[in-house]
């Protein structure tokens, strides 16, 4: 028998009757002869719900006890569910991240799974029953309820399936698949069949939403296919998979991601002397913000120029490090423009493809719009511009690399 892990986000149980349709989907697959175990979210907002509940409180609520809270948006959706399934004549048992006991690390509101005991799973799963879990949540080694941070539950799925050694896991959402760009922004994106980790790992962190970062890492890891399907529409959806096929028909480019939420920071002037990036960066890191595009430009006067992006939420505070440090090591000014954004191309293809960035370059200098920063990688060019010429970048790009072209991947 085939087993497959199911999970399903909080819009696919946003209600009685989603989660009763839900129940309908995972009898069709039981009919089938398929082992299932289905990992669900809270409902759609409870989360939220439950964190305004403890905010009302207390502005800072102890992490310990705001996951015992959060937690239990998601005892709620289990038990609904194998009642539903139940009452359709499919035995089914509910389970909290502490009755499989999903061991995680001690950091409150963002823990890490450390193992998975799989025992009473196989057990349950041999007896012929669907097992529901609840995800985003594990217990640490002294019996404490921890959550995994938003977007937890695409981890537990991804943890059980590879602990199990399932066929696929399944993440239901409510897009159809992995698309080469927002279909929001290019109405010609196309859904891609097949798509590999590591092109899918940089679509997330690059700013597709459609999978959390930690999910993909984690299943890339241990191998574990993963598709992303549509909650309440039928369809192939897309396969991540580890596998590169080398083929005359594999694009050179998989898809675009874009990202509204950056911001970047320049110090300008600065001794060019050994240590500076650090002297700049340090506090930068010392502060706990990210840093995510670098570039240094050395000046005719043996000074230098800096600049680096953060997220747009850590702008206000980044440059007040910035100019503190400014201040210290004799720099001329720092500055900073929140009204940017990143876009980036990505794909294997690109490895054994040359010229792909002077392609990029050149479609966005037919719009005329002005590159301010670039990183490369094996698999992705990403660019800053202003943030008022983002939809047009992606359009430009989207066309310049054939990907709107009415067939494509079999299509």
């Amino acid at each position: 028998m085939a087993l497959i892990v199911q999970k399903f986000g909080g819009t696919s149980v946003g209600s009685i009757e989603r989660i009763e349709q839900v129940a309908d989907k995972v009898k069709k697959f039981r009919e089938q002869g398929t082992d299932l175990v289905v990992v669900l979210s809270a409902m759609s907002g409870e989360t939220n719900r439950l964190i305004d509940l403890a905010k009302q409180i207390t502005d800072k609520p102890e992490p310990r006890e705001l996951d015992v809270i959060v937690s239990t948006g998601e005892q709620v959706t289990i038990a609904l569910l194998s009642m539903a399934l139940m009452k359709r004549g499919v035995p089914a048992v509910s389970y909290t991240g502490n009755q499989v006991r999903i061991l995680t690390d001690s950091a409150h509101n963002k823990a890490r799974i450390l193992q998975i005991d799989d025992q009473k799973i196989r057990a349950d799963l041999k007896a012929g029953r669907v097992v529901v879990v609840a995800g985003f949540q594990g217990v640490d080694e002294h019996g404490n309820i921890t959550t995994l941070g938003r977007g937890g539950s695409d981890t537990t799925g991804v943890a059980l399936a590879a602990a199990l050694k399932a066929d696929e896991c399944q993440i239901y959402t409510d897009v159809d698949g992995v698309y080469t760009t927002d279909p929001r922004v290019v109405p010609q994106a196309k859904r891609l069949e097949k798509i590999t980790f590591e092109e899918m790992l940089e679509m997330a962190s690059l700013g597709s939403k459609v999978l959390q970062i930690r999910s993909v890492e984690f299943a890339g890891k241990y191998n574990v296919p993963l598709r992303v399907l549509h909650s309440f529409k039928e369809g192939p959806g897309t396969l991540i998979t580890i596998d590169e096929e080398e083929s005359m028909e594999q694009p050179i480019i998989s898809g675009i991601a874009f990202n509204r939420d950056e911001a970047k920071l320049t110090i300008r002037g600065v001794p060019d002397t050994p240590g500076v990036a650090f002297k700049i960066l340090g506090p930068i890191s010392a502060a706990n913000i990210e840093v995510d595009m670098i570039v240094q430009n050395v000046s005719h006067d043996n000074t230098t120029d800096f600049t680096f992006t953060v997220h747009r939420n850590e702008y206000e505070k980044a440059l007040g490090v910035l100019e503190n440090t400014a201040r210290e090591i004799g720099a001329r000014e720092a500055t900073g423009d929140t009204k940017i954004a990143k876009v980036s191309i990505v794909g294997v293809g690109m490895r054994s493809h040359a010229g792909v960035a002077s392609r990029m370059f050149e479609a966005l200098a037919k719009e005329s719009i002005n590159i301010q920063m670039i990183s490369t990688s094996e698999i992705k060019v990403s660019v800053v511009i202003e943030e008022k010429y983002l939809e047009l970048a992606v359009r430009a790009l989207h066309t310049a690399f054939e990907l709107d072209a009415p067939a494509r991947q079999g299509e």
